[in-house]
């Protein structure tokens, strides 16, 4: 059976480079970081390089990068310890977040009532800037802006740096998860004001089970893990030397190729809507995706003109096919529940229709589209 992977916003391939650079560092260099002997010390000096590394990339000082086990420890980080020690009584954010960050803000609210404010979003999902602004301007209250880069279900794209500027110059805090767009574009936090973001390894070819925090000097942030001095003290526990180290490689393999992988999956996403257009037309595109200036390229969220009884069917027949997709992002595709993000910014009538997102990599090919769309016509006409 043919296999064709067209889910990389869930997780992607590992480079081959990386897997060999891992098995490296776990097979020569396996002496704890925290140690004071030579093991220990080259151990050490691994993890502070990829630091370096990874700070290069964004522009910001090596000391704010704090690595964790990925996206969604870093997003409880930066949002339950601004509540906790930087006196946050209000959160600002989106119904679209991911769960990382709208069920610990959730969280906030109940436990430590911190006030909520959901920011207004246009037909296409895309955030209301002056809503924001005006509620922005209606507090006194130390406030934290959370709001996501890229939405990892239909590709909308914030405006960061008009974001983050906007926040600082009413004094609030801001944190952005980028777990979708480090990797895949260049952000330069020396000129976008942002306090907090959060990445994983894995949306950008590297492993899963890491990614870091930038956390911006001073902020006086605490850890939320305790237990030892590790990650310049904000976050406890024996580092993953070989995930750390992973995570730099695929880094730096990302933005050296970034230009030439990045137009070439432009084409696969360009060429995917062509396809559709031309044998599935009543076939339309959800949130921002069909915009190619103000979304990622890496992904296409499809609502298909199929009926509600026959939709049920869908992804088990492609799984049956071979192709992996998804109906929305992987942490909540085993729960049964239509999307969130979809419920947010989609119409009664098209909710009733199946959508899947197809999300793709340099792996990918337009033979591998040709066959995807030859399916979902034979499904649909069968």
């Amino acid at each position: 059976m043919r296999k064709v992977y067209f889910d990389s916003a869930a997780t992607t391939q590992v480079r081959k480079e990386v897997i060999e650079k891992m098995t490296q560092v776990m097979s020569e260099c396996y002496g704890n970081p925290s140690s004071t002997h030579a093991f220990g010390r080259a151990a050490k000096t691994l993890i502070e390089q990829a630091r370096k590394d990874v700070a290069k990339h964004l522009n910001v000082s090596a000391g704010e990068i704090i690595f964790t086990s990925g996206g969604t420890e870093a997003d409880n980080l930066a949002i339950c310890s601004s509540v906790k020690d930087l006196g946050v009584t209000r959160i600002i954010t989106s119904r679209i977040e991911h769960h990382a960050v709208l069920h610990t803000v959730q969280e906030m609210q109940d436990k430590h009532n911190v006030t909520v404010d959901y920011v207004n979003l246009k037909d296409c999902g895309s955030i209301d800037s002056s809503h924001l602004e005006e509620l922005l301007g209606n507090s006194t209250e130390k406030t934290l802006v959370s709001l996501m880069h890229i939405n990892n279900e239909v590709g909308n794209m914030l405006d960061i740096k008009a974001v983050a500027k906007l926040c600082k110059s009413h004094n609030a805090l801001f944190h952005c998860d980028t777990v979708q767009s480090v990797g895949h574009f260049k952000l330069d936090f020396s000129e976008i004001p942002v306090d907090f973001t959060a990445v994983s390894a894995h949306k950008f070819h590297g492993p899963k089970g890491v990614g870091f925090a930038f956390i911006r000097k001073n902020s006086g942030l605490k850890p939320m893990i305790v237990g030892g001095s590790q990650e310049r003290g904000i976050r406890a526990g024996t580092e993953s030397v070989h995930n750390i180290v992973g995570l730099s490689e695929a880094l730096n393999i990302s933005y050296a190729n970034l230009e030439e992988e990045k137009s070439y999956i432009k084409s696969l996403k360009q060429y995917f809507k062509d396809q559709l257009q031309e044998h599935i037309p009543e076939a339309s595109l959800n949130g921002g995706c069909s915009d190619n200036d103000n979304s990622t390229y890496t992904l296409l969220n499809v609502c298909l003109p199929i009926a509600a009884e026959k939709a049920v069917l869908l992804l088990f027949q492609l799984d049956l096919n071979g192709i992996a997709c998804s109906k929305g992002s992987a942490c909540q595709s085993g729960s049964g529940q239509a999307s969130h993000v979809l419920q947010a910014i989609l119409e009664d009538d098209k909710l009733k229709r199946p959508s899947v997102r197809f999300s793709f990599s340099k792996y990918n090919t337009k033979e591998e589209i040709d066959y995807v769309i030859g399916v979902l016509k034979n499904f649909m006409e069968s």
